[in-house]
């Protein structure tokens, strides 16, 4: 029974298209959370950083529905980058525009 229901959820994940998949993906980190940090480097040094960022989405157009060359989430700005939500460091709206360098990873600490 086991092996029947893994084949058959194998299977229904393999007929859904890329993007399916990941709304899958993103509801299941929902659901389990995650502790994601960007840094937002500008000419080979770290110039921001962002924590406790659950995602990153790409924006899109109102009438056109086409993606726009900007991704945008919430997050802490982690002023002293010691990775830790200090007292004085709020959550804000950030954009990252396609033409910024930025790296988006779990918390290491």
């Amino acid at each position: 029974m086991k092996k029947l229901i893994f084949i058959s959820s194998l299977l229904l994940l393999l007929g859904c298209t890329q993007e399916q998949q990941n709304k899958i993906g993103r509801s299941i980190q929902n659901l389990t959370g995650v502790n994601g940090v960007v840094d937002i480097y500008s000419g080979g040094k770290l110039v921001m950083r962002f924590l406790k960022v659950d995602k990153l989405t790409t924006a899109h157009g109102t009438d056109d529905n086409l993606p726009r060359p900007y991704r945008f989430g919430y997050g802490y700005i982690d002023k002293n980058f010691n990775y830790k939500v200090d007292k004085g460091e709020k959550k804000v709206y950030f954009e990252i525009t396609n033409y910024e360098t930025y790296i988006f990873y779990e918390n290491p600490l």
